[in-house]
């Protein structure tokens, strides 16, 4: 019997049949065992045992349904270092070096990573390649559309997307499974002697007499007492964002020093997702190898391979997809969408899979699957293995759609990753260290003060709202 579970004859993480009791303290509460809280709890955990300092209830995570219930485990599981904002690859690049050495651990399949372009994403992408170069991130880049059409039917004999003028090929990027990878770092935070316990709510926090500070946290199993708090609660951050009394809106500061209006500090946006029901492991490149995990991002006219009529013509469009082994068929998604109702009177929960409201819109499988056999040649006709089922996640996002990692309240650090979470394996790292007084250089661009500041990260010309 392992020390997470009480009163069970076989140990599985996943499976709790009674859940220890609720401490009265520790020294950091993590509410929220998704990807970021685990990672932080394996790392506090570490680096407190390195220094001695580890003890029983040192770090004490709660998690209000089970571990990979939330939107790590429904996450589409790519893992990528490209993106156009100098500081997210900084990020990105950190944390593909945690998934890289903990593969087996995280399920992570390092097959690579492929951003096709057309001509009007060219430029940002050799601006991207040149900056990986900087920062040693093994990449390659292949420009001109006759080099590109050789390179990728080079790979994939059956290519054929037209008007594609430049490949970014990341070699040591790829995917994992979404529950597996979340299931890993559970194993790895118990084992490293964090408290991670499935089923406690927490309903409110209680700030010390004359002090900002948090000192308690109400949940449904009672009162827990903590030193530090760190919310890592994904697209439920909100909850304890309004709880904490911070700004529901901000002023960003323009070019011009003038600010805007104030702009809401949340918004929400649904995921579309789907698979195609087929034998990934028949899915090969040329030389034998896995697929890499491959994303298009073009302005070429998109004909429904089902109909014959346009989805997509003079605008940007994009999609992604791999073979993936642990979800026994070809994953992929599309550019998400804004959820356009009051953020008050959106419900989280049910949440994902499980929720009827959040699922892929009825014209997301037809774009999907046109899409790849826009691509190749072997998807004609892949809409009758499009597998029907639930699909639905959606993220919270800031005014700039990129993460806040920050402190408030004195005591209370706040992860929220705008929907950029599963990528982020290594965050737990450099925010363990901020707890641990140690500031993160990486971490800095994405204090709250950036908005006041005007400090924004660029813009790409992709159709995906973070990339």
């Amino acid at each position: 019997m392992c020390f997470f579970h009480t009163s069970q004859t076989k140990c599985n993480c996943l499976e709790v049949t009674k859940i220890m009791s609720l401490p009265t303290k520790c020294d950091y509460l993590i509410i929220g065992a998704g990807i970021h809280g685990l990672s932080t709890a394996w790392h506090l955990c570490k680096k407190l045992s390195s220094k001695g300092q580890l003890k029983e209830n040192s770090v004490v995570v709660l998690e209000k349904s089970k571990v990979a219930n939330g939107a790590s485990g429904v996450a589409c599981g790519i893992v990528r270092n490209n993106y156009y904002q100098p500081a997210m690859r900084r990020l990105m690049a950190h944390s593909v070096n945690v998934w890289n050495e903990n593969a087996e651990a995280l399920t992570y399949k390092p097959v690579g990573y492929m951003q096709i372009n057309s001509e009007l994403m060219q430029e940002g992408m050799s601006e991207v390649y040149e900056q990986q170069k900087e920062i040693g991130f093994d990449s390659e880049f292949i420009e001109g559309a006759s080099d590109c059409d050789k390179y990728m039917k080079d790979m994939l004999p059956d290519w054929q997307a037209q008007g594609i003028t430049s490949v970014l090929h990341e070699k040591k990027t790829g995917y994992g499974a979404n529950r597996g990878a979340i299931e890993g770092f559970h194993k790895l935070a118990v084992s490293a002697g964090a408290k991670v316990l499935e089923g406690v709510t927490v309903n409110n926090l209680i700030s010390s007499n004359g002090s900002g500070a948090v000192s308690a946290a109400e949940t449904s199993e009672g009162k827990i007492e903590c030193t530090q708090l760190v919310v890592a609660a994904g697209p439920w951050v909100r909850k304890f964002w309004e709880i904490l009394e911070l700004p529901n809106t901000v002023n960003i500061k323009k070019p011009d020093g003038s600010f805007t209006d104030d702009i809401p500090m949340w918004s929400y946006m649904a995921l579309e997702e789907g698979e195609l029901e087929v034998d990934p492991r028949s899915y090969k490149t040329a030389n034998g190898t896995e697929y890499p995990v491959i994303h298009v991002d073009t302005e070429a006219t998109l004909v429904s391979n089902k109909t014959g009529d346009v989805i997509h013509e003079n605008v940007m469009w994009g999609f992604y997809y791999k073979p993936d082994v642990y979800r026994d068929g070809i994953q992929g998604g599309s550019s998400p969408y804004d959820i356009n109702k009051p953020v008050n009177d959106i419900s989280l929960d049910p949440y994902g899979h499980d929720s009827d409201e959040f699922q892929p819109r009825a014209s997301f499988e037809d774009k999907w699957t046109s899409a790849l056999a826009f691509c190749q040649k072997q998807f004609d006709g892949c809409h009758a293995k499009y597998k029907k089922q639930k699909a639905g996640g959606i993220g919270c996002v800031t005014p700039d759609r990129f993460p806040v990692f920050d402190r408030y309240r004195e005591n209370v650090y706040i992860i929220a990753d705008a929907n950029h979470g599963y990528k982020m394996a290594g965050l737990g790292d450099l925010v363990s260290n901020e707890l641990l007084g140690e500031k993160s250089e990486i971490l800095e661009p994405f204090r709250f003060s950036r908005y006041e500041e005007g400090k924004l990260h660029p813009v790409s010309k992709s159709p995906f709202p973070w990339s």
